[in-house]
């Protein structure tokens, strides 16, 4: 009984141990292939390229948790960021902390369109997204602009170049302490807050959490504009991060982002899912993706094995699911 316990314990609520075993036997596996790849240049590399997809995640994470889904995210997070630098470059403005705020802020309002179709009008959630993210593309071609920006203004620009740490002779750009921040916060609001609890429940059963005197759609709103508000971060960052601003970027990487929550144990059904599993489905594909291009592999492959990996996680999620429907009732009967 013992064993069992620390099994469970060992899983984690959404088999995060198991999703952190496998990083650890795919680190042993690359160690045995190409143990010179092991290194702590590795290591900036996978957390350099999870930045964006973490903080896209984490805004997304909320939306699955209660039962919805978006994909409208990236094509929020660029047009945020380039909007912006593009204002920026057009106008003479600069700045180091605001640009981000402001990103932010016009991805928030995007998100609102998302919540006040799904809350508001009771829109399917994947038919509103893929509807505003058509929308949203095509206003940043027609409305904004469509100029590749190859150099941002100085002070942005110099957040871009400034390290918080280096691994190695790596460094590791400043912007993976506001992702740290902002991985810290959701985990805040999911785990200790009303509104955090409000989500699992809706995501749970939203008719009863309807009778018990939660407000779906007010929950709903507050689900999307996060995700806007997150998008927005993500949209800039990467910006930030590359040096320059292009309207083209980002949007199609939506399978990535998507396939790190419901690795981390989110379902699509909603009720589950957590920041620590998500974090670690963000470093499982990247750490992937990463060590497919170290190894040389074509990247032809590198799609096959990114999916089957994804295809294999997304399974195993939704058969514990499954099964743990299934516990609670073998578990009574043995109590008794």
């Amino acid at each position: 009984m013992m064993g069992k316990i620390h099994i469970h314990q060992f899983r984690g609520r959404n088999n995060e141990g198991i999703l952190f075993l496998v990083i650890c036997l795919m680190l042993l596996a690359i160690c045995i292939i190409a143990p010179d790849q092991i290194s702590l240049a590795l290591a900036a590399d996978i957390i350099r390229s999870g930045v964006v997809t973490m903080a896209l995640a984490l805004g997304l994470l909320p939306i699955v948790i209660s039962g919805g889904m978006d994909v409208s995210f990236t094509a929020i997070a660029v047009f945020s960021g380039y909007t912006v630098i593009a204002a920026m470059t057009s106008w003479g403005f600069d700045g180091h902390i605001w640009p981000f705020i402001a990103s932010a802020l016009i991805g928030a309002i995007l998100g609102l369109c998302n919540a006040l179709l799904v809350a508001r009008y009771r829109i399917e959630t994947l038919v509103a997204t893929l509807g505003t993210q058509v929308i949203i593309r095509g206003a940043l071609l027609a409305c904004i602009g469509s100029a590749y920006i190859s150099v941002l203004p100085p002070l942005l620009d110099s957040v871009g170049t400034t390290s918080a740490f280096s691994l190695g002779v790596s460094p590791v750009n400043i912007t993976v302490l506001l992702v740290i921040f902002i991985a810290l916060g959701v985990a805040f609001l999911l785990g200790r807050t009303t509104f955090g609890r409000s989500i699992y429940a809706i995501g749970s059963d939203r008719e009863a959490a309807r009778r018990i005197g939660i407000s779906v759609p007010r929950i709903q709103v507050g689900v999307y504009v996060l995700a806007g508000f997150l998008a927005g971060i993500g949209g800039i960052v990467h910006m930030v991060i590359s040096r320059h601003a292009s309207p083209f970027e980002l949007v199609g990487t939506e399978m990535n982002v998507i396939a790190a929550v419901v690795i981390g144990g989110a379902l699509d059904s909603g009720g589950r899912g957590s920041v620590r599993g998500t974090v670690l489905g963000v470093l499982l594909i990247s750490l992937t993706q990463n060590s497919l291009v170290r190894l040389g592999v074509s990247s032809y492959w590198q799609s096959f094995v990114v999916g089957l990996i994804i295809l294999l996680g997304v399974a195993i999620q939704a058969r514990s699911a499954l099964l743990a429907v299934r516990r609670p009732h073998i578990l009574e009967g043995a109590d008794a």
